[in-house]
């Protein structure tokens, strides 16, 4: 049996496991282990699984992902997505489907603190959704806005998944956060504009609202001033070379922890209860970046990536992109997104850097496809758990997002014709 076709065996086998709700990163490992061992050996498997488990573990960059989530979960005790939504619908809240657009502007801005899609999906749909249908907003553009929305947490940083895609490529996880920034904000404007123009081309969606004084959108903003602090604290200290990500995920986590202190929003069940989930959160993407790194392994010694080298490197650079793209979209039908992320970073990756394209450029890009895929029927989760915070028929959630699918195309086709949309602050940095 050649080795090509042990790696394709081994892609269907954890996409079986998957299907039958195996943990992602368990099976990644059991897949790589037993893969490797079969192309190589089972004493050089067994050798390599003590490595890499050990290298992964307590590897500095690793550190990155509990301090931004610590940052996140303290955040997100202080009660900060409510103040968020307030002060974003004083300012949009009379344009036509304001609070849809206050919704996806709120997602953003949580996004810049979380770093999670989940933690941003449970916050603010709990807070926007409710208002939006008191204020007769369609079901579906209510659900709609926040699922796409929330996506923005993978995007913008800090993002676990970047951070995720930097340790399976090597690539400079500082870069890749700040790479993030541009792409992120033109994103969410895309999808902002998409509901005022759902609600223009169908008024019946939303109805009108009347316009806030000056007074009270300045007010507004007095209780969220932390959060662009935080975030300009952290992004700017790491992109200037001030501290590295760990540090500068370090003094987010700090600073949060003050403000939800002086907040009087923090007790100590909260503060223990935020500790606790970011140890199970970190617990859980470490193992999916140990699976994901030992699965990369067996996939390499495959030759697969070598067979699409050979196979798809003279291709056009659009169709190259395409044809990519068009393997992401599909694979969001009935792909975890994680899954999509390790599989083909290991798949893809390899390619792409033989072709010429900068890591960087292509892990944003990465990004925006998974985006779609959160969305998209069946799998897509961030609709899922909209459905079920919201108690919204999941059918009706997945109509909504429909029309934003257009909005996330648009900005991964402006990412590939604009490479340097991504790459342009990451090039001033010296890491």
């Amino acid at each position: 049996m050649s080795p090509e076709l042990i790696g394709l065996l081994g892609v269907l086998a954890l996409l079986v496991l998957i299907m039958f709700k195996f943990p992602i990163g368990s099976s990644m490992l059991l897949i790589g282990i037993v893969g490797y061992g079969i192309v190589i050996g089972p004493t050089a498997a067994l050798a390599k699984m003590g490595t890499d488990i050990f290298n992964n573990a307590h590897s500095y960059s690793m550190s990155v992902i509990p301090m931004f989530t610590l940052m996140g979960m303290f955040i997100g005790s202080a009660g900060i997505g409510q103040d968020m939504f307030k002060a974003f619908n004083a300012w949009f809240g009379h344009i036509k489907g304001g609070l849809a657009i206050a919704s996806i502007v709120t997602c953003a801005a949580f996004a810049a603190v979380s770093g999670s899609v989940i933690a941003t999906t449970a916050t603010i749909a709990v807070i926007a959704v409710p208002e939006m249908r008191r204020m007769k907003y369609d079901d579906s553009l209510a659900a709609g806005s926040v699922a796409s929305g929330s996506t923005l947490g993978i995007l913008i940083p800090p993002s676990s998944v970047l951070i995720i895609y930097g340790v399976l490529t090597e690539e400079s996880i500082g870069q890749l956060l700040i790479a993030g920034i541009i792409p992120g904000l033109i994103t969410a404007v895309f999808l902002a504009f998409t509901a005022y123009l759902m609600v223009r081309l169908k008024p019946e969606l939303a109805p009108g609202a009347p316009k806030t004084p000056m007074k009270e959108r300045l007010t507004s903003l007095k209780p969220i001033w932390p959060v662009p602090a935080i975030f300009l604290f952290t992004m700017g200290g790491i992109y200037m070379g001030v501290f590295t990500p760990t540090e500068g995920g370090a003094m987010g986590a700090f600073l949060a922890l003050v403000f939800a202190l002086l907040s009087r929003r923090m007790n100590m069940k909260a503060f223990l209860s935020a500790l606790y989930d970011t140890i199970k959160v970190g617990g859980m993407l470490m193992i999916i970046v140990i699976g994901g790194v030992i699965f990369g392994n067996f996939i390499s010694v495959t030759r697969i990536p070598a067979f699409l080298a050979v196979h798809m490197a003279d291709m056009p650079p659009f169709l190259l992109l395409a044809t990519i793209f068009g393997a992401y979209f599909v694979s969001g039908f009935f792909m975890d997104a994680m899954a999509t992320l390790v599989i083909y970073t290991s798949l893809f990756y390899p390619l792409i850097i033989k072709a010429g394209y900068n890591g960087i450029w292509y892990g944003i890009i990465t990004i925006l496809m998974i985006l779609i895929g959160f969305l998209t029927p069946p799998v897509g989760v961030v609709s899922v758990v909209t459905s079920g915070i919201t108690k919204i028929k999941l059918e009706t959630v997945f109509k909504g997002t429909i029309p934003f699918w257009f909005a996330l195309i648009a900005s991964t086709v402006l990412l590939m014709l604009f490479p340097d949309i991504a790459t342009f602050l990451p090039n001033f940095m010296d890491i």
